[in-house]
């Protein structure tokens, strides 16, 4: 097999969900229905590593997202 086409059944370290890892064909890969900003790419870097499904990386995006919303607020009202 071709590894440009390489497909792994993985597990999803943060809630152990066996998925299709598609890193050979990355556009067709379940991750890239889920965008993020290179901070929250970042964040999720420091938390993980490798792939996660997409699922975790929409809820670790809104996790992002609550956690510097909450840091405006506690700017805004020390």
């Amino acid at each position: 097999m071709d590894s440009a086409y390489k497909h792994d059944q993985v597990v999803c370290p943060r809630c152990e969900t066996v998925y299709e890892c598609k890193v050979g064909s990355i556009n067709l890969c379940q991750c890239t229905s889920v965008e993020l900003t290179e901070e929250q790419r970042q964040y999720i870097r420091s938390l993980f590593d490798g792939c996660l499904c997409a699922r975790c990386l929409s809820a670790l995006r809104t996790e992002y997202i609550a956690n510097q919303s909450n840091q405006l607020l506690n700017i805004d009202h020390p």
